[in-house]
């Protein structure tokens, strides 16, 4: 029986090219997006989300087997918060109950190699731990300073790929048999990124903040291809990752080790666990 699939922001870039993909090969799916998808939705809005998350119920009859969250915006403006983080949060939280169903559920969400760009660990915190008012407020602080406006999209997609980390292990998501992972693209040629991609300054910009040394920029059926595998009935134990795929730039940007910032973490609990052996041995 075909799997069936929701994807948001269906109607341009990486979502559609991964709703035409999973089409070719006789799956089902529900495509959502502000126009042109089969559901039409404002996730910028609580209501909205609500909306899309009823309305994709409907259409699908309860049975979903996987949703993926590609619709995000790259705008210096609170929206970018909105949709990037509560837009996707909201939605695969609603939509949970559904997927838990499934024989095989899988979900995954757009997130972006900007997750390792500066940001504002209070936005971030604030989406994290906060509610919408008050991340949106911080957002409008941000985006009133020319300076720091760019800072709004880093950080939504830094919340994003932490609250993937948190909520995967959860008894809600793993403990229902759910995978639920993220993809961090570089820079992919899509109509979000065509204004960038125009004059050979900005060029120049982009390509000194997200370095790919291998094969530069990406088409979107790079990411679509990763999303596709992480929401199939194969990916049965990968879970709370943020996989970059973007020619090279996290290894740029953090270089080899990204690994001994936790040794004491690590090392902690395993101590823990070492005491507690020797305490019920004796």
């Amino acid at each position: 029986m075909p799997r069936t699939y929701v994807i948001t922001g269906a109607g341009s870039g990486i979502g559609a090219v991964t709703t035409d993909l999973l089409r070719r090969a006789a799956a089902t799916v529900v495509g959502v997006d502000l126009r042109g998808a089969d559901v039409t939705a404002d996730l910028s809005t609580a209501a909205g989300r609500s909306t899309a998350v009823a309305d994709v119920l409907t259409a699908t009859d309860g049975r979903i087997d996987a949703v993926i969250a590609c619709a995000g915006i790259s705008l210096p403006i609170p929206t970018t918060v909105a949709v990037n983080y509560y837009g996707a949060t909201e939605f695969l939280e609603g939509l949970r109950p559904a997927l838990a169903a499934s024989d095989a559920p899988r979900a995954a969400v757009i997130s972006s190699v900007s997750s390792l760009q500066p940001n504002s660990a209070e936005l971030v915190e604030a989406l994290l731990s906060s509610s919408e008012a008050e991340a949106t407020a911080i957002a409008e602080e941000l985006a009133a300073d020319p300076r720091r406006g760019g800072l709004i999209y880093a950080s939504s997609k830094r919340a994003i790929s932490r609250w993937v980390r948190a909520r995967a292990v959860s008894p809600e998501w793993a403990g229902a048999g759910i995978p639920l992972n993220a993809v961090a693209p570089g820079v992919v040629t899509t109509p979000m990124t065509a204004g960038m991609l125009t004059a050979p300054e900005s060029v120049a910009f982009v390509d000194a903040a997200v370095p790919m040394p291998l094969n530069y920029h990406q088409p979107p059926e790079a990411i679509a291809h990763l999303l596709i595998w992480l929401t199939s009935p194969e990916n049965t134990h990968c879970a709370g990752q943020t996989m970059y795929c973007d020619g090279g730039s996290d290894v740029v940007l953090r270089g080899e080790d990204a690994w001994a910032w936790a040794d004491a973490r690590v090392g902690e609990r395993f101590g823990q666990m070492r005491a507690g052996q020797a305490a019920a041995q004796a």
